[in-house]
């Protein structure tokens, strides 16, 4: 085997098209009708104008970027893509995709072992993660109707988005000072008999923040309610929880005892959009996937994707992305956890820095991979002011020298319970969040506190 190193696109490209290519001519010679004929110099002119508008962007490549949750996927996974792409199969049926559907499997059941879930569990990818949250909530309506969802108040929006979809009621449970859900506010919600389904969230889009799902679980039995498992964003840190504080592991590998979880490769598992997965961790559940389809299903007598989800037409390139992602980089702590872990690190080492500066300052211990943290300042106006002003002028310079950051609204009862005190002349203030998703950013901390520091104190000076 060859020694490791760094591939490109370029790189990797030409084997899968050439390949492709290959197998298309085995099937014998056709002619493109020539309704799909084009010139090929208005193509060219074609792509090189969306090269110059998808200048637009921020480089969400780049390790200074440092905002929202996104990270390039890796070269394998758009290699694989590609390559099947040109095939374009459809994951709804095995008819319409025969290789791409027993590669789903396999990565499925590398998902639900990673998570500690039976052999018999259920399961599919899905387009993202609201679609697979969407789906585990449906079920546990099915399961107890009229019922409704409980989630912590820093729960992603989707639930209470999805609880309109579905027409049922959600409940937002106050959260403790790290971000947690309460486990106090959650049993007296419970006690009340109307909560069908607890979404406990590990990795919260806001904070990072991992919801205490080791004692949920047994609150939620105790009150007749399930247990579904919102890890779209935290879920693949389940492969280092060793290497997490105790009581952050010990939430994750609980994982295992709920009903139901999500997670998105495309998130941490260098997958392109979209590509989300939901688990169950039994079959019963099929009861409720009423499906008939006399046009499709000929192929085989096993049961198809598209009769156990609530999409249809599936890429089942997302399939042979993650497959081909999962070959290279398993998921073991020296697979896929080597590239997670660093980011961990990443925000563990600046939550450090920040705490012994003179311009900035925590605003909690990151428990994953995002950090939030806020200039010193005296009255909450003012740290709505400077932290804009630090988000913008960070970007806002040559391309070497930017720095990607993010906000994140708090209010002044969510900052004393973190034993910040601040005059409360407003109702609201942005501090600033940065989200070290990415392996390379670990090497960059101490630059990029540099750099953010600088800011900072440039930020203040420009608002006093």
């Amino acid at each position: 085997m060859s020694q490791k190193r760094a591939v490109s696109l370029s790189e990797l490209l030409p084997q899968p098209i050439q390949g492709i290519t290959d197998l298309k001519a085995t099937f014998g010679e056709w002619e493109v009708h020539e309704s799909q004929h084009v010139d090929p110099d208005q193509v060219h002119a074609v792509l090189g104008e969306l090269v110059e508008r998808l200048d637009a962007d921020f480089p969400y490549f780049h390790p200074q970027y440092a905002g929202q949750m996104l990270k390039p996927p890796h070269p394998v996974a758009v290699a694989a893509y590609v390559a099947t792409m040109q095939l374009n199969p459809n994951n709804h049926s095995i008819d319409a995709s025969r290789a791409t559907t027993v590669m789903e499997h396999e990565v499925l059941d590398q998902l639900a072992a990673m998570f500690g879930y039976p052999a018999d569990y259920m399961g599919h990818l899905t387009w993202s993660g609201t679609t697979a949250n969407l789906e585990a909530l449906w079920v546990s309506r099915e399961i107890a109707p009229g019922k409704a969802i409980a989630h912590s108040t820093d729960a992603h929006y989707t639930h209470s988005r999805m609880g309109e979809v579905l027409g049922i009621d959600t409940v937002g449970i106050a959260t403790e000072a790290d971000g947690r859900m309460s486990l106090d506010a959650l049993e007296r919600e419970l006690a009340t008999g109307r909560i069908g389904v607890v979404v406990a969230t590990l990795g919260t889009t806001g904070l990072g923040a991992v919801d205490p799902l080791a004692d949920i679980i047994p609150l939620a039995r105790e009150h007749g309610a399930r247990v579904h498992v919102d890890t779209a964003y935290g879920g693949f840190f389940t492969i280092i929880a060793d290497e997490l504080d105790p009581e952050t592991a010990r939430h994750f590998r609980a994982i295992a005892q709920a009903d139901s979880v999500v997670v998105d490769p495309h998130k941490h598992g260098l997958q392109p959009y979209g590509c989300g997965a939901v688990l169950f961790n039994d079959q019963s559940i099929l009861r409720f996937y009423h499906h008939e389809s006399p046009y499709t299903y000929f192929a085989s007598t096993e049961r198809h994707f598209g009769e156990i989800q609530l999409e249809c037409s599936r890429a089942g390139a997302s399939a042979a992305a993650l497959w081909a992602t999962l070959k290279v980089f398993p998921l073991t702590r020296q697979g896929l956890g080597a590239i997670v872990l660093p980011g961990y690190r990443a925000a563990q080492t600046w939550h450090g820095l920040i705490a012994e500066s003179d311009i900035l300052q925590p605003y909690q211990r990151p428990q994953l991979d995002i950090i939030t943290y806020l200039p010193r300042v005296q009255r909450m106006s003012e740290l709505d002011r400077v932290s804009q002003a630090i988000f913008e002028m960070a970007a806002d310079t040559t391309r070497p020298q930017q720095t990607h950051l993010a906000t994140y609204v708090v209010t002044p009862a969510q900052l004393q319970a973190r034993g910040i005190e601040l005059e409360h002349d407003a109702e609201r203030a942005r501090i600033m969040r940065s989200v070290l998703m990415k392996p390379e950013h670990e090497p960059l901390i101490a630059e990029m506190h540099h750099h953010v520091s600088m800011w900072s104190r440039r930020a203040y000076e420009a608002t006093h």
